[in-house]
């Protein structure tokens, strides 16, 4: 029987009735008989299925009996067991499973009994022991004994799939759920089913190799220098995938340059990496970090949001004795389903690294160095300190990017109640006054915008100044599923097309440094060049999307022009930053032209109604200074101190001045770690990493994504210390609790005034670059050399190589090849790294802004747009 029952919104979808033992269940067109047993409450043991990748009918563990009509409408039972994963609900459909069906229960058994013949009985030592599938199901769905009394097969291990990854053959059970990811997925096949069959028998290792899981790799596959005298080795010229070429420890046809090897060496693999670990149904797949270290039954779990970037993927955070052991995917099927970027899963022991603050810290008068003391001394020698700086010129904020909404918002009161000033900028980062008016009335108080589930069904997906795969992770997993059903498309407007575009398939805009805007201008019906002109077309098509990202801000015009994009076709337009705490910052108004939930700070109006929520009798009105402008008036002194969270000097885009600005001042420093700012400190206030806190981070859709504290801790948020700080003037902030903040925050939602005009910007003139001079592109890579990251050496191992990319004319006018070394030269200095040639256009550079050997900021002392030299060194060895 089937009916149609219409779908809000779209067109109506075919129900499809059939009975699953003896149950009655009515699904869509198209349900697999797994899942329309779940939906009827019934359990069908298995391991190769997952509801996020395509069937594959590999472990064979599901199989169930079943009988459909035939031509004449009799139900006949088919001849034989049926895999449950990879066959759909058809009409009148009779289904039994194990609970009803002696057939199907046997087969199970039987399976079972197959998946165990070399299967290695080592649950004790497994890191899967104790959450392991197949030890679940040998219980429930196997055979009390083993009849199997030969030897088992056995293999060599571990293989490193990459310094984070390790792989022991002999657990796996061929389910190709990670190599199912790796191509559907991540679009990286960093692992791949390789052999036939069980090999050749009576071999410790097999000459013609048996079907296993690996890197295409020649010490694994036995064929290393000895095809010559050895029939049964596969030589490396008939061995790679596809019938390519084989490379040493990797996947991809060769040679394979600088550009393609992470820092190990290795070809680089994927950033998604350890979802193959948590979704691995056995303990084949590990963790080079969590190898041995626990057992899941010894753990504390916590539901948690992930801090490395916007998405606010969902995670689980496991403790024992109340040290972080690992971190997994939690399933939000509305923001990262089941899957996590590696830097999510791996990044956690920066919360817990050796120079970690532990408590407060004061710089002693007479020997200048900075010696513990009490919370009320710190507290104290702050506030003289502060009091003092105000009445001599004022007191500026520097809070960061990754503050959660609660701190986010005690540092807004902090700076307008007791510091009385609008002098305050959470942007770490290159950013500019374009930047502040656009984000004021496009992003601040927006609510919950463009969705993730917006950019999969969007039917054209335009990224400015916006690297998915590198900056959101999420958002590239999420826009390369939509790509893969076929219902996006990408385009992206960038020197040349990334890693992570060319997996979305995304059309490549090809702009240099600073010409941004007069590509986007270009962008209309009608346009003489065919390629933007049927881009406009896309984009006024119902549902498209531009994504801008935060290097927007670093071109000016750019962010006009977008905006003026957006108008002219109708798309939605988004905003997505790096950092996990930008929205909170917008949200509370942590720039000097925005008050909380989007209010303008020169709005008359939103000021009393602010003050009003407050209880206090007026904010500051007085037009307030940039992070560019607060570290001029410090270096000069016209500023005598600032307040400062959790920044980067590398990030900064004068470090230099930076530094001199923050030596010159009166310092407090609310930090986690010590940290370049941490020596011209005062006072040194720590506050509790996301493990050690609860909170609220609000990520770049606009969505609110609460966590519980993980584990016990003496150290307090940002907030807490601000709360007591501000006692220190004799005034309540109001914010003791996480329930004040939400009160107040949901008291000043409620706000129908005008929000903030945009301020729009004209395009500049663009430097021209010749003869050895190259315009500079530049952004940050998901895996660097960030201080978030730096105490796992692991992940470290994973990520990308430095290079410097030139296009191939630009190369030969330099006299350089692939992999041979450039220098790189800027006003601060230089570096010197291999050469990667790319297609791109001339007289254009790519470097890393903040990776292993080449800080932009501090190396070279120029950012995005700005003219370099190169000069070619000698050939990498």
């Amino acid at each position: 029987m089937t009916t149609t029952t219409p779908k809000p919104g779209s067109e109506a979808v075919e129900l499809i009735t059939a009975t699953i033992d003896g149950v009655t269940v009515e699904v869509p067109k198209g349900t697999l008989i797994i899942r329309a047993a779940e939906k009827a409450g019934i359990h069908i043991p298995r391991f190769c299925d997952h509801p996020l990748l395509k069937p594959a009918g590999a472990c064979r563990q599901c199989l169930v009996d079943v009988a459909m009509p035939d031509r004449e409408g009799n139900v006949r039972p088919m001849p034989k067991p049926q895999a449950s994963c990879t066959m759909e609900i058809t009409p009148g459909m009779e289904v039994k499973t194990q609970h009803t069906s002696e057939v199907a229960d046997k087969a199970q058994h039987g399976i079972m009994e197959f998946l165990l013949i070399n299967h290695p009985l080592d649950c004790p030592v497994c890191d899967k022991g104790g959450e392991c599938p197949l030890q679940n199901q040998a219980m429930s769905n196997g055979r009390a004994t083993s009849r199997f009394i030969d030897i088992k097969r056995t293999f060599p291990k571990p293989i490193r799939v990459s310094t984070e990854v390790l792989l022991d053959r002999d657990r796996c059970i061929l389910c190709q759920r990670c190599t199912r990811f790796s191509a559907q997925i991540a679009g990286d096949p960093f692992i791949a089913l390789q052999g036939r069959g069980g090999g050749s028998p009576s071999m410790e290792v097999h000459g013609l190799h048996g079907s296993q899981i690996g890197t295409f790799d020649e010490d694994i596959l036995d064929f290393a220098d000895t095809a010559d005298t050895d029939p049964f080795v596969i030589a490396p010229d008939l061995s790679g995938p596809g019938g390519t070429p084989g490379l040493t420890a990797g996947l991809a046809a060769g040679p394979v340059g600088a550009a393609e090897r992470d820092e190990s060496g290795r070809t680089f693999a994927s950033y998604f990496s350890g979802n193959t670990i948590q979704i691995c149904p056995v303990g084949a797949l590990t963790s080079a970090t969590y190898r041995f270290r626990s057992r899941p039954f010894d753990l504390i779990s916590t539901e948690s949001v992930a801090e490395h970037d916007s998405s606010g993927a969902a995670i689980r955070v496991d403790t024992r004795h109340g040290n972080v052991m690992r971190r997994l995917s939690g399933n939000d099927p509305e923001v990262n389903e089941e899957w996590i970027t590696d830097k999510d899963r791996f990044a956690f022991p920066w919360q817990d690294a050796p120079d970690r603050l532990t408590q407060p810290m004061v710089r002693d008068e007479e020997t200048g160095e900075l010696v513990a003391t009490s919370w009320s001394e710190a507290l104290a020698v702050a506030a003289d300190g502060l009091k003092s700086a105000m009445e001599r010129g004022g007191v500026a904020a520097l809070p960061g990017g990754r503050l959660t909404v609660e701190d986010a918002y005690a540092w807004s009161k902090f700076t307008r109640l007791v510091l009385k000033t609008n002098d305050v900028d959470y942007r770490s980062r290159a950013h500019s006054a374009e930047e502040a008016s656009f984000l004021a009335a496009h992003v601040a108080g927006a609510g919950l915008g463009v969705t993730f589930r917006d950019l999969e069904y969007a039917p054209e997906v335009f990224l400015v100044a916006f690297e998915s795969e590198e900056e959101a992770g999420n958002v590239f997993l999420r826009l390369r599923k939509g790509v893969l059903a076929g219902r996006v498309h990408v385009s992206t407007l960038a020197p040349y097309l990334t890693r992570g575009s060319k997996k979305l398939g995304a059309d490549l805009v090809s702009a240099a440094p600073g010409t941004e805007t007069e590509v986007l201008a270009a962008i209309r019906d009608g346009s003489q060049h065919e390629n933007l002109n049927a881009l406009a077309g896309r984009l006024s098509a119902d549902g498209a999307i531009i994504a801008v990202g935060e290097r927007a801000a670093q071109v000016p015009g750019l962010l006009s022009e977008v905006v003026a994009l957006a108008e002219r076709t109708g798309a939605r337009l988004t905003w997505i930053p790096r950092r996990a705490g930008e929205r909170a910052a917008l949200l509370a108004g942590l720039l000097p032209n925005l008050l909380p939930a989007g209010r303008g700070a020169a709005d008359a109006e939103a000021r009393v109604d602010v003050a009003s929520v407050w209880g206090a009798s007026e904010v500051p009105s007085a037009q307030g200074r940039d992070l560019t402008q607060i570290l001029l008036d410090l270096a000069t002194g016209e500023l005598p101190a600032a307040v400062v969270g959790g920044i980067d000097l590398v990030d900064m885009p004068d470090p230099v001045l930076a530094e001199r600005a923050l030596h010159q001042a009166f310092v407090v420093q609310l930090e986690v770690r010590r940290s370049a700012i941490t020596p011209a400190s005062q006072v040194i206030l720590p506050v509790a990493p996301p493990v050690d806190k609860a909170g609220t981070f609000l990520n770049w859709e606009g969505r609110y994504r609460p966590f519980g504290q993980v584990r016990p801790s003496y150290l307090t948020s940002d907030r807490e210390v601000l709360f007591d700080l501000a006692k220190e003037f004799g005034i309540d902030l109001g914010v003791a609790t996480l329930g004040d903040v939400h009160s107040e925050l949901t008291e000043l939602l409620d706000w129908s005034g005008a929000k903030p005009d945009f301020a729009r910007v004209s395009a500049t003139d663009v430097p021209h670059a010749s003869g050895n001079e190259a315009a500079l592109a530049t952004w940050k890579m998901m895996l660097d050399a960030g201080r978030m990251q730096d105490c796992e050496g692991h992940l470290a191992g994973t990520a990308q190589r430095a290079v410097v990319r030139i296009a191939a004319e630009f190369a030969a006018e330099l006299g350089v090849r692939n992999d041979d070394l450039i220098t790189v030269s800027g006003p601060a200095g230089s570096v010197t790294l291999p050469v990667a040639v790319t297609d791109m256009p001339h007289h254009v550079v790519w470097l890393p802004q903040n990776s292993a050997g080449c800080s932009v900021y501090t190396d070279l002392g120029a950012g995005a747009g700005d003219i370099v030299t190169l000069e070619a060194k000698e050939a990498l060895s």
